[in-house]
């Protein structure tokens, strides 16, 4: 189950304008966790860039041989593959600042202010 999934919309105020986003996001049919992962990653593209994004949602029942390529070793994972660089989020994505700073559409906060 490969399914791209593309927006229209506003552009998002965190992202530097005109990119287009590209993930993907690597699931195990539609477990609980999984399916929670695909709504959390939407969400967060809808507010964060909206209409300036890409998802692929690749189902690893259907086609494990492409775990390989992308190194899964757990899932659910989600790829940013654009804008470079690659950078890679585990788990249900529920931790919206998490998954903010990972795909480094927000910067790290400083832990000492």
């Amino acid at each position: 189950m490969t399914q791209p999934h593309a927006t229209e919309g506003a552009p998002g105020a965190d992202a530097g304008a005109g990119e287009t986003w590209e993930l993907c996001l690597y699931v195990t049919g539609r477990s609980p966790k999984c399916l929670r992962a695909t709504e959390n990653l939407r969400r967060v593209c809808e507010e964060h860039l909206a209409g300036r994004y890409r998802i692929e949602v690749v189902d690893l029942l259907e086609n494990p041989r492409l775990a390989a390529d992308d190194q899964i070793l757990a899932v659910p994972t989600v790829i940013r593959k654009l804008p470079q660089p690659i950078r890679t989020i585990v788990g249900d994505l529920s931790d919206t600042d998490r998954v903010l700073v990972g795909l480094q559409l927000r910067p790290r906060r400083s832990a000492a202010k």
